[in-house]
């Protein structure tokens, strides 16, 4: 059964391959949007900001996985494009265990520790009750998480990328009905806006594993291989996206204290609706990276250095496009996406319009800086990846909001994310170039 990783890929049939794994992204994103909406035109903007208060413990958890699941999707297409591909299968089966598992550890842990957690993370006394339900119900189910992200990146491994954006469009779907029943129709607020998300996040997780379970297919679940070294290459390739995601709990956290101390309530409302816009426009580039990067391991395997160069040469220029079209976008239309969550001439909408729009600033490199961090990612080399995401996240973004806000008070909250990604983007570009001769993208 020929593998579609192996397939001569042009830019058309990129993006239609890709595509499956960009809008998986985009309805996953969709699931918070939809909870926000509902939370603030049926609750209100507090319940919003409440709900805002638990998202570093998510993105926490997302970051885990993302690195068990790039990192395990690196090392499990490599050994595809080599030709082993019952060790493949030996060890994406050992990996998923290893998800699983870790995913139970996380939900327990933050379960007994959850109220210091939120007060940590910014919680106010009247946003505590709030954020401490609707994150207790997201704890619960925790592992699903965990399997929804592991699985919709091995459906692309596998060749199946369509498989997972179907269980992602049933999920959203699904999300989205039970928003408007719950917290529309039966009052039930956040509670209501969790279930609603957590069984969303069930589906393809239930999916997932029964897919996987089926033997007539490439990749597929088998007797495990007890491998330490697997575990420890997938944890090392994937570093890079778990740092991305877990600077992004700890600058959520970081912007959401200081809108708090600077604004109150209305500010961390403001800094919500950034994220989400964040969930809708990063779809293309996050997803768009996942969804090529085992094409790049898979040749990187096989040793075609012809098709490395070829797939660079289209993948960078739909990046660049893409960067500039978002960049458009929220210029001209963020008031329209801030009036979906507050009431024009409202404070929050006031507030969130006007820093949105300087904070779009940062999807001009933004692109650059996902794409090379997940290329790295994909041809094994986590020490680089790492280093780009650290550097965008940890490094210049803290140092940004911290300093910025210093000398420029809540506008300078907003200017840290064009700061971090232009300041970046310059690794980045000097990463790919010393690197391209080695790896054979930049071959002509």
């Amino acid at each position: 059964m020929e593998n579609a990783l192996a397939w001569e890929f042009q830019l058309r049939s990129l993006l239609r391959f890709a595509m499956p794994t960009v809008l998986m992204n985009l309805f996953v994103g969709l699931y918070y949007i939809v909870d926000g909406v509902c939370v603030a035109r049926f609750t209100g903007t507090d319940a919003l900001s409440a709900m805002n208060i638990t998202y570093p413990t998510f993105f926490t958890a997302l970051a885990i996985s993302i690195m068990l699941a790039t990192g395990g999707s690196a090392v499990v297409a490599k050994k595809m494009g080599e030709g082993k591909d019952q060790e493949a299968r030996e060890d994406f089966t050992f990996l998923t265990i290893a998800a699983v598992l870790t995913g139970l550890v996380f939900s327990i842990v933050c379960l007994i520790w959850i109220k210091p957690l939120l007060y940590m993370l910014g919680a106010s006394d009247v946003l505590y009750p709030m954020s401490r339900d609707y994150l207790s119900i997201q704890l619960c189910f925790t592992p699903a998480i965990f399997m929804q992200m592991f699985f919709q990146t091995f459906f692309v491994t596998a060749g199946k990328p369509r498989v997972g954006l179907a269980l992602s469009l049933i999920a959203g779907c699904t999300n989205i009905v039970l928003d408007l029943l719950l917290v529309g129709w039966f009052s039930m607020g956040v509670v209501g806006a969790s279930f609603a998300t957590c069984i969303g996040y069930s589906i393809p997780a239930v999916a997932g594993l029964i897919y996987f379970f089926r033997r007539n297919k490439v990749l597929h679940f088998t007797r495990p291989r007890r491998h330490a070294g697997v575990l420890f290459r997938s944890c090392t390739n994937g570093v890079s996206e778990m740092v991305a995601n877990l600077s992004t709990s700890i600058t959520t956290a970081v912007f959401n204290v200081i809108m708090m101390r600077m604004i109150g309530e209305d500010g961390v409302a403001a800094i919500t609706l950034l994220v989400y816009t964040q969930y809708l426009f990063q779809a293309f580039f996050t997803g768009f990276s996942v969804g090529v990067a085992p094409i790049f391991s898979y040749n990187y395997g096989s040793g075609n250095r012809v098709r490395l160069a070829r797939l660079f040469r289209i993948s960078i220029r739909c990046v660049l496009a893409a960067s500039v079209g978002v960049f458009i976008i929220m210029e001209l239309f963020t008031p329209w996406m801030v009036i979906a969550f507050a009431d024009p001439g409202s404070e929050v909408y006031t507030i969130a319009t006007a820093g949105i729009r300087i904070y779009s600033i940062a999807y001009l490199c933004y692109g650059t800086n996902v794409f090379t961090s997940a290329l790295f990612t994909a041809l094994s080399n986590g020490r680089i990846s790492a280093a780009v995401s650290t550097l965008r996240t940890l490094v210049f973004l803290l140092t940004g909001v911290l300093v910025l806000s210093a000398l420029f008070g809540a506008t300078g909250v907003w200017m840290a994310g064009p700061f971090a990604e232009l300041a970046t983007v310059l690794f980045s570009v000097a990463f790919l170039k010393h690197y391209g001769a080695r790896y054979g993208y930049l071959a002509s």
